[in-house]
């Protein structure tokens, strides 16, 4: 539609025909800039993202360990003119990009892999080992595509380097140790993360799915990850012969008792629409055959979609591991001791209006048809909260980057091999369609929340 009515009795020819154009001439530009940046972005593919991103799949490093994984990225963020400062949350960066005055925008992408052996036949798989924080050599992999998200923060910063004369205000990287046990987050901001580089007016992050098609995006308005609450329980018991069990107090039956005692939490507790979990990931007790011990070790993990119903079973867990204790005869000083660690999050909700923002600058961009959604197929968690729902209230959107070929989504439909799920050892994405779309993305993202 023209700006003015096409009313020409008191104009010009000139006027009339600019008119007529004007729409047009506003038009150009805009899809001439998203031309120009998805073909800088397949030329920084090709010329250097590709190898870093390869790099970064060969030489993985475990949450809190990631020193090396950490120097390459600040030195990746320097050539960009960002100013990083390093060891914040331990191995953490921040990496500072000012361009005049303007909102302040954090960017994050987390950095560490998990320790899995790598089976997924890739020309550049690891084979990397590394001493973890327990002590112990494990193979160490990138199963969960961060080596993608450090990559696309790389190709952000250029890209925004590249453009400052389109944007005014100021981006915050984050590398993020730690996130795959959801504490690298909490530890950045508990070592001074806001008070040092300020409080964002935004938080971006986002992720790459796999089972997801590649290059395909999804920008949840609300709800994005459950929380995760990892609680040890150590059921104590009272040491005997095995073939004398009335003279003890036998902790491995009281802990088969509490194992199924706590799948009653979900089935018979929460309301049957409310999604939870409760699962014991882990049990260890006893050393022989024929001798009762005096203690056994649990693990669980906890999920849910709302505050409400975390504080609900982690609560109910409690007072059941109390109960199973106190129906075995244990006195006092022997129930069961559970502890929330700290290897836990809150739930991740993205900011509506901001989430609706990033998807209208995205498709304005790259389109309508590069958006994907389909129901989640579990309840993961993710520490990205700490950023944006802790001591300060931060609006924050945070979206996916599908990583998987089509042509392997289609033969999994069709009965054909599955496509493996993140944390496999078969894990593997279709890196270029996803870093591409994973820079473009988020550049688009901040390029619309720093409009002069």
């Amino acid at each position: 539609m023209s700006p003015w009515p096409l009313d020409t009795s008191d104009r010009t020819p000139a006027a009339f025909v600019v008119a007529l154009l004007l729409p047009v001439l506003l038009a150009v530009p805009a899809a001439g800039v998203a031309q120009g940046l998805s073909d800088a972005i397949a030329e920084d593919y090709q010329a250097e993202l590709r190898s870093l991103f390869e790099h970064f799949h060969r030489n993985p490093e475990l949450s809190f360990l990631e020193h090396r994984t950490a120097a390459r990225l600040a030195d990746e963020l320097r050539r960009s003119g960002v100013e990083v400062t390093e060891g914040i949350g331990r191995t953490g960066i921040v990496g500072m990009m000012e361009n005049g005055d303007g909102p302040l925008v954090l960017v994050r992408a987390d950095m560490d892999g998990l320790p899995v052996a790598e089976k997924s036949e890739l020309p550049y798989a690891s084979t990397a080992t590394q001493v973890d924080l327990s002590g112990e050599e494990v193979p160490v992999m990138h199963a969960c595509g961060h080596d993608m998200h450090i990559t696309t923060m790389v190709g952000v910063a250029r890209r925004l380097a590249a453009m400052r004369g389109q944007w005014s205000g100021t981006v915050m990287f984050v590398g993020q140790p730690a996130e795959e046990r959801i504490m690298g987050a909490r530890e950045m901001i508990e070592d001074g993360l806001y008070e040092r580089f300020g409080v964002p007016d935004y938080a971006l992050a986002l992720h790459v799915s796999a089972g997801r098609p590649a290059g395909k995006i999804e920008v949840p308005p609300g709800l994005l990850a459950s929380s995760s609450d990892s609680v040890d329980i150590t059921v104590f018991g009272v040491g005997a012969h095995g073939a004398s069990p009335h003279r003890g107090r036998d902790p491995i039956y009281i802990a088969a008792q509490l194992v199924v005692a706590l799948q009653g939490i979900v089935s018979r507790e929460l309301n049957p629409l409310e999604p939870g979990v409760v699962t014991v990931g882990a049990i260890h007790g006893g050393f022989k055959h024929n001798v009762i011990p005096d203690r056994v070790e649990l693990q669980l993990t906890v999920r849910a979609n709302s505050e409400e119903t975390r504080e609900q079973l982690l609560s109910a867990i409690e007072r059941i591991a109390e109960g199973v204790g106190r129906a075995a005869g244990l006195p006092a000083s022997l129930l069961p001791n559970v502890v929330r660690t700290k290897e836990s999050t809150p739930v991740t909700v993205n900011d509506p209006e901001l989430a609706d923002r990033v998807r209208t600058a995205i498709a304005a961009g790259m389109g309508e048809d590069v958006f994907h959604s389909e129901p989640p197929s579990g309840m993961g968690a993710e520490d990205f909260a700490y950023f944006v729902g802790t001591e300060h209230r931060v609006p924050g959107a945070y979206f996916n980057v599908g990583g998987t070929p089509p042509a392997d989504l289609e033969a999994e439909a069709a009965g054909g091999p599955p496509v493996p799920s993140h944390h496999s050892p078969f894990f593997r994405i279709e890196p270029e369609p996803s870093i591409r779309a994973g820079v473009e993305a988020m550049t688009l993202a901040v390029l619309d929340l720093l409009r002069p």
